[in-house]
């Protein structure tokens, strides 16, 4: 077998309500729904969804129970490390979060979880329990335009 993949997973610092950390797109999405960004920031995330929706598929639409608390406790995605035209577009997304103080990390884990969605640019899994893995705190973005 070839070499091992790496996984990559922008993340909010403070667990959910339901008690997981959102990703970065839950927590952008957060921010609009809540009416908090400027119409700039607002053209941005509108924008870079629309992208986004076009360029990769949404698991749940393959699978509506994938995201299921009950049958999948936790399940959370990751980007693979080589989709790299998805992880591109990140940083417009951690400029929006940190023009708004939202704290975010970034995760890379060879095995982040049991696997229970997987396509060419993307995995959903299930983290084990206690599982520890290697977290990089992200440094802010430099501010542009407002």
């Amino acid at each position: 077998m070839g070499g091992t993949t790496t996984y990559v997973r922008f993340q909010s610092t403070v667990r959910s309500p339901r008690g997981h950390f959102p990703g970065i797109f839950a927590l952008a999405n957060g921010l609009a729904r809540e009416g908090r960004l400027t119409e700039e920031q607002h053209r941005f995330w509108r924008a870079a969804n629309d992208w986004y929706d076009a360029a990769y598929t949404d698991p749940s639409r393959i699978d509506p129970t994938v995201y299921d608390p009950g049958v999948n406790p936790g399940a959370v995605a990751w980007f693979k490390g080589t989709a790299a035209h998805l992880l591109d577009r990140i940083p417009g997304y951690l400029a929006l979060l940190t023009a708004h103080g939202v704290p975010c990390v970034r995760l890379e884990s060879a095995d982040p979880g049991r696997i229970v969605y997987e396509d060419e640019h993307q995995v959903v899994v299930v983290p084990r329990s206690g599982s520890t893995r290697p977290a990089t705190v992200l440094d802010p973005p430099a501010p542009h335009g407002t």
